[in-house]
Order: structure tokens, then sequence, then C-alpha cells
């Protein structure tokens, strides 16, 4: 029998890709935004009025638009995704010298705000069936490296408190958060949703963000809805999210002209012209929804035929917005990735690999991680392809 690495096709993937495109385009993005509704009205509004900073009625809107559509209680429009994942693990209490648990497999904006604050990123390996954090190996490694202490979890390795963890739902698709929380209850681990990448998908009927205290959202220009630069975070604690719109806002007092602050504070909340974008974006995110995953079970019928590779499809318990759309080279055929990419690239379809693991950043490479050879394979096999809302248009 033929080696599956002889024959894997370059040109076969690219087809099966381009036969899931629209015929009318020579070359295609990984993930282009799409303002196809109200956004130059909305935009155009705030500067004809004048409100175009941090204030002003978008924000407000899409801060409510969001709570209906996620169903958490409440929601909160800040600059980007990484300065709310910096602000919620401060409001976790993520300290100087602590370590959060955090996917090898993510991008860097997951470790970088651990690093903000003062904390060490200690990393997790995936599991296949998410591509997110595996929540079996993790609590094998807690039992075997970690010990409690007047209830909290500290590294018996390091020395230092094991505070929180970020399990981040990977391309779109939701990680197992039911386990994730048994592990952090049993081993008294705050729990961070990184929902950067889930705007509109599901766990077991609920949308993401409400598996732990707090939960992020990034609105980047590669984003699902696009504010151009955006984030937000969502909270079921009330009077927990109050607080930090409070510290995200310059922790200032309401007062007619007085300046008095009461807490280091953050100068991290949206701007309305931004804001704007988004109620635009949002109003238009359920046909979003419905194109993407068209486009999504194309893929999957085209690469049902295609040797070497096989298409991944969001786990049993989940209903995945297909953000990017992944494709997995056969263990045979990973080291033919990058002709793969290469090739893709030519003939002008934007793919690209994974991130690169963050224990192999200079700036990582430090720091402690459990044994992270399925990350390292996904890493090795993965791809992403084409997977703007616009390209499900079935004209």
């Amino acid at each position: 029998m033929e080696h599956v690495a002889d024959t894997f096709d370059l040109a076969e993937v690219s087809s099966a890709i381009r036969g899931c495109l629209p015929k009318d385009r020579a070359s295609f993005e990984l993930h282009e935004p799409w303002f196809n509704g109200n956004e130059k009205r909305y935009v155009d509004e705030c500067i004809e009025t004048g409100w175009v900073s941090s204030l002003g009625k978008f924000v407000d809107t899409l801060e409510r638009k969001l709570e209906e559509f996620t169903g958490v209680q409440k929601a909160f429009a800040l600059v980007n995704g990484t300065s709310a994942l910096h602000m919620a693990l401060k409001m976790t209490d993520v300290d100087f010298n602590d370590e959060v648990l955090v996917p090898d497999l993510t991008f860097v904006a997951t470790a970088n705000a651990v690093s903000y604050c003062g904390a060490i990123p200690h990393f997790v390996d995936s599991e296949t069936r998410t591509l997110g954090m595996d929540a079996a190996k993790l609590e094998g490694w807690l039992a075997e490296i970690s010990q409690m202490k007047n209830g909290a979890c500290f590294n018996k390795k390091t020395g230092r408190r094991i505070q929180a963890m970020v399990p981040m739902h990977t391309f779109g698709h939701p990680v197992d958060m039911d386990a994730l929380a048994i592990v952090g209850r049993k081993y008294n681990i705050a729990l961070i949703e990184d929902a950067a990448q889930s705007l509109g998908s599901f766990y077991k009927g609920k949308h993401t963000g409400h598996g732990g205290r707090l939960a992020i959202l990034s609105f980047n220009g590669n984003k699902i809805c696009s504010t151009g630069g955006g984030g937000a975070i969502l909270t079921n604690d009330a009077s927990l999210g109050q607080l930090t719109k409070h510290i995200a806002t310059t922790a200032k007092l309401p007062h007619p002209w007085a300046f008095e602050h009461d807490h280091i504070g953050y100068n991290y909340r949206m701007p309305n012209i931004n804001a704007a974008l988004g109620v635009a974006q949002l109003e238009q995110l359920p046909d979003f929804l419905k194109r993407k995953r068209a486009l999504a079970m194309r893929y999957r019928e085209a690469f049902s035929k295609v040797s070497g590779v096989r298409f991944f499809e969001e786990p049993d318990f989940a209903k995945s917005n297909y953000w990017l759309n992944v494709i997995l080279l056969d263990e045979e055929a990973k080291e033919k990735r990058d002709d793969l990419l290469n090739f893709l690239v030519s003939q002008g379809i934007k793919a690209r690999p994974a991130w690169k693991l963050m224990h192999k950043l200079a700036m990582y490479q430090d720091c402690p991680r459990m044994d992270v050879s399925v990350a390292e394979n996904l890493e090795a096999r993965l791809v992403n392809i084409p997977s703007s809302a616009f390209l499900g248009d079935e004209s």
C-alpha cells in the first residue's frame, strides 16, 4: 500500500478549498471583517454629535446587546481582548509571582496578560477533541505537582501559588468547561474563560462565558464581529462586574467636577465610535453565524474526499461559530504542512499554521509546563483556511 505522505496532493487540497468558495474572486484572506449593515450610519452619528470617546449611547447599547445575546448578567466593553484578560486576572486576585494555568496552544495575548500582573504562565496540554485544555490530564498533573495550604493551591516544585486558570475556546470551538470547573473547585483555582474567539458559540446549549467568574471577548478586526479594536468582559456576578467597570474607567468616583479616584485604575473603556461599529455588527451576527456554518459544512463535505487531511468539527457537546476553519493533516502527511501553506498562498488562498506554542517563545521558554505532547502534535498538523462570513454566501 502506498504511503499516505506520498499520496498527499497539494493541488487536491487547494481544489477542495476553492470548490467551497465564491467563484468570482481570485484571492481569499483568512478572515476579513464584513461591514454590510448600519456601520457607516452609526459611525457618522458619532462624528456628527461629537460622542466619539468612552461615553455615548453606542457603548451602552453594545453592552446591553451582548448581555441579551450571551445571557450573562453584565457585559462591559473595553479597548481590546487583551485588556479584558488583564482586568479579569486582576479581579480574580492574580498577584505578583502567582502562577496561572494557560493553554500552551493559544494566542500570545493569553500569556501576556498573565505577565502584565507580574505572574507566571504555567502551560497546559490540549486535547484533540476540542483543541483546548485537557481537564483530565491537568487534574493528573496537579495531583502530582501541587499541594494545598490554607485553602490555596501551591506548586511544590516552584513554591508559587497557582491562583487561576484561563481555558481558551480555540478557533471558536468550546472547550469542556464543566470538566475544567470540577478541577478548579477541587484545587480552589479561579476560572476565567478566554472566549475571545467564541462569540456565537454554545456549550451544552448555553453561550460561552458562563463557566467561570469572568469571561472575555475580542472584537479585533479578524473576529466574527469587529469594532476595529475592542473587547469585553462578561460576568454573572453583578457586584464584581460593577467593580470591574469602575477600575477599568480609571476608578474615578462620580462627581460633577472633582477628580477623586479610589483604586489604581486602568484606562480601558471602549470608545463610543468603536462601539458604534460593534452595535451594527451584532445586528448582523445571526446571519454571520448562519453563513459561517454553511461554509464549514461545505468544507466538511469537500474534505471527506481528500486523502491525508480531515476537517475539524465541533465537539458533540457544543455548537461552534467556526470562527477559523481548521484542517488537520494526517500523521503521515504532517511533514508537508509548510509545503501546503506555501502552495495555498501561491494560489491566492491565505492559510496559516497554529500559533507557535507558548513555551517555544523566548520570553516564556523557562515557564513551568506539563507534558504538552498533544499540543506539539496539533501545532505540527494544523492549518487554518479562509473563514470570512461572506464566503458562506450561497449565491
